[in-house]
């Protein structure tokens, strides 16, 4: 194994209440936007609704990685952690390292 999978569950769990954390408080950023023709000097509609998509961009890419991160903590759980799921070959430490959530080796990932 060419990395320690308690220490891979150790810090995918980390990364994942993390992304969790990061989502509560993007709760906000989120939610419609209303139009309040009563400010003076607030942001305009259109650069509300610019700032709403990216944050819904922004919660699209943390549900992602959380996605992968369940996959890699399931491949932990399986004895299947630090193998690339297209070629069956060990993943290289440093590539775990750097991505815990991995699921391909640099070959099959290009």
């Amino acid at each position: 194994m060419p990395f320690d999978p308690d220490e891979a569950r150790t810090l995918l769990l980390a990364r994942l209440e993390e992304l969790k954390r990061e989502d509560s408080l993007a709760a906000e950023a989120t939610a419609p936007v209303t139009l309040d023709q009563d400010s003076v000097g607030r942001l305009s509609r259109v650069d509300a609704l610019q700032l709403q998509a990216m944050a819904v961009a922004s919660q699209r890419r943390r549900e992602a990685e959380k996605n992968r991160i369940e996959a890699a903590l399931r491949r932990v759980r399986d004895n299947a952690y630090g193998y690339c799921l297209t070629c069956g070959e060990e993943i290289g430490e440093a590539r775990l390292r750097n991505n815990p959530a991995a699921g391909q080796c640099v070959s099959c990932a290009d």
